[in-house]
């Protein structure tokens, strides 16, 4: 399935031209007037990304950003402005734009910015379904298992944890082996790894952390 490039300007003529543009080179297009036309049809489950104006009537491109981060992640923002406005280029950058190209824009430069942000969705896809293989995989443990785990990611050694829970030695052990193997690891820090994937620990102030 072609990937869908999305495609949000208030220049009805330019949007008509780039939409003809993206369409020729084999990609579907999808066109949309306003940040809230395009706030109303997504999220969709189609690979892709959007091309989006910077001004913009009612929500700006900036605020636009913010929504889609939430409604649809995965897809990479590429910017398109007539304005040649730097603070606003580094405020979209920062708050995770793949691209800032200024119009008009070469169709060359183009395309090959769609090509990259294509390849851009591909790998946050990857990572996301890796992410949610890891949330399965956690969500495995039992309650008790669960806090073994994240005991044993913050560096502690089994008689801490079992001072800890109120338990002995012994049971830390074959709650520890448990937890290797519902994860999928056999190493403490390939558990490490999966605990900061999760959120569960912060990578900079673990002692575990690797560099």
């Amino acid at each position: 399935m072609q990937p869908v490039v999305h495609i949000v300007d208030d220049d009805t003529s330019f949007l008509t031209a780039v939409g003809r543009l993206v369409a020729a080179s084999g990609f579907r297009v999808a066109l949309y007037e306003s940040g809230d036309k395009i706030l109303a049809a997504l999220p969709n489950v189609e690979p892709g990304c959007i091309l989006l104006d910077l001004q913009l009537p009612g929500l700006s491109g900036l605020e636009l950003q913010q929504h889609l981060a939430q409604k649809a992640p995965l897809l990479p923002i590429i910017y398109l402005t007539g304005q040649g406005d730097i603070k606003a280029s580094v405020m979209a950058m920062k708050a995770g734009a793949e691209d800032f190209l200024e119009k008009p824009v070469a169709g060359k430069t183009l395309l090959a910015a769609i090509e990259r942000a294509l390849h851009q969705y591909e790998k946050r896809q990857v990572e996301q379904d890796r992410i949610h293989k890891l949330q399965v995989r956690v969500a495995s443990l039992t309650p008790r298992e669960a806090q073994v785990f994240d005991l044993i990611v913050r560096g502690k050694l089994n008689k801490q944890i079992a001072y800890v829970l109120g338990t002995s030695e012994r049971t830390v052990k074959a709650h520890r082996h448990c937890v290797m193997e519902k994860l999928g690891v056999h190493s403490l820090a390939e558990a490490v790894l999966i605990a900061e994937k999760m959120g569960r620990i912060d990578p900079e102030s673990n002692p575990l952390h690797h560099k």
